[in-house]
């Protein structure tokens, strides 16, 4: 994942920062669902290294250095970034975060699990391998790759605990992303009419592909980072700056202050010795944002088939697609039909679309014959030898005469081999007679 070449840390003027803080704070005041992806790059001011950067991770290890962690998990605090965030959640102004980060820092803010997707992981959350259940740990875990600790399941089911064995949920390069984050990754960036990408270059497959979602719908992508991005040209805003400074903008622009980390908010810090929270994301809440998604997209499928009837078709194939499409609507929504029926018709209406697709190939495959003939029929007239040369290169380019088949004169126009082979066997016949012919036999 790190054999490619670190990029080059970019930063915009001031006067930039601004103009397009102002435009972000714009679209975040007029946009109904506004969802935040987050990447390494927002833990960096929390000591935190990222991958890609002038010090990140991946950058050192193809150097043959080891990164300087100066500081452990349990000991990092979350950023301006992620306080602002949880703030912004709180007055309703972002809907929904989605992070690649396994740190656990917008849990430690106080985040409810309900507006955020972890994809890869969180390092203060056990999961359950009997009941899937996740619950908060007080402390980081010593493993990754989903590896077991020496914790057991304390829910409990019809009045008994689980007691399951409990594995960290840190995943490895082959494991499949968490099924239910991902799902509520998908249908958020999709009803999303602004993603925005904070501190992450998008490298990652399918985590960095999200945030396009709500581009088929309409929707706004605006990416902030201090490197090139794999999906900057189909970006509608890029802020090239640190993370903090923007977020710092934002909530100036909107008349808000960023809060204090406070460890009382904090699930990992403050917890009873006996006390378990769950860190679940729940089937009806799934289920829920489906729907939402599923209207959305019927509503788009609707307002583009509108569009194809108001449109008129460029080419016989077009037109009976459209034909059918609409025939087969209406026949749908006719009730005075049994479902037999409706079967007979539409095979007798296919059955015609398809004989008409045949007599239009039939007719396209015919006018194509009859204008082959009449190119390859054209004896080329050339007055010169510049004008025969450039004429032969682009007869070849298009195919109408093969190379193999032509030959060159040096004074004259080009000539067909079959005719050169024609000649010079009747030249032979009268120079040397019929013993020549008999003499070939014989060889």
């Amino acid at each position: 994942m790190y054999d490619k070449v670190p990029e080059k840390q970019k930063f915009d003027d001031d006067d930039e920062i601004n103009r397009k803080c102002l435009q972000l704070t714009k679209w975040i005041e007029e946009a109904k669902h506004v969802v935040v992806h987050t990447g390494a790059g927002i833990s960096t001011a929390a000591g935190i290294p990222d991958f890609r950067g002038p010090n990140g991770v991946w950058t050192l290890e193809k150097e043959g250095k080891k990164p300087n962690i100066n500081i452990s998990f349990n000991d990092a605090v979350p950023t301006k970034t992620h306080m602002a965030l949880k703030y912004l959640i709180e007055k309703e102004y972002i809907h929904y975060v989605i992070s690649q980060n396994i740190d656990g820092l917008h849990l430690r803010t106080g985040l409810p699990r309900t507006h955020l997707a972890e994809l890869h992981g969180n390092m203060f959350i056990g999961q359950c391998d009997t009941c899937d259940s996740q619950f908060v740990r007080t402390t980081a875990t010593s493993t990754v790759g989903q590896k077991y600790l020496e914790e057991f399941c304390k829910r409990e089911i019809r009045g008994r605990s689980c007691r399951g064995k409990l594995k960290d949920t840190i995943l490895d390069w082959e494991a499949d992303l968490p099924e239910k984050d991902l799902e509520m990754s998908d249908y958020h960036s999709s009803l999303a009419d602004l993603n925005i990408c904070l501190g992450t270059t998008l490298q990652i497959v399918p985590s960095g592909n999200l945030p396009l979602r709500c581009k088929k719908y309409g929707g706004k992508v605006v990416i902030v980072n201090l490197q090139p991005t794999k999906h900057d040209k189909k970006a509608d805003l890029i802020i090239n700056t640190y993370v903090d400074n923007v977020i710092e903008k934002v909530m100036k622009h909107l008349n808000f202050e960023i809060p204090e980390y406070n460890k009382n908010f904090d699930p990992t810090k403050n917890q009873l010795p006996i006390s378990v929270i769950e860190w679940n994301i729940y089937k009806n809440q799934v289920k829920a944002f489906k729907k939402l998604f599923e209207a959305k997209h019927k509503l788009f499928r609707e307002r583009k088939q509108s569009e194809m009837s108001n449109e008129k078709p460029n080419s016989a194939k077009r037109k009976r697609k459209v034909e059918t499409m609409f025939e087969n609507k209406h026949l749908k929504n006719d009730i005075s039909l049994t479902t037999d029926e409706i079967k007979q018709e539409k095979f007798n209406r296919n059955l015609k679309v398809e004989i008409r697709r045949i007599d239009d190939d039939a007719k396209h495959k015919t006018e194509k014959k009859e204008n082959y003939c009449k190119k390859t029929s054209e004896i080329p007239n050339f007055d010169s030898d510049d004008d025969r040369k450039v004429s032969m290169k682009r007869k070849l380019k298009r195919g109408s005469y093969r190379q193999k088949d032509l030959l060159q004169s040096s004074n004259g126009p080009f000539i067909p081999m079959g005719i050169i082979i024609f000649s010079v066997s009747i030249a032979a016949d009268q120079m040397f007679g019929e013993d020549h012919d008999k003499s070939l036999e014989d060889d």
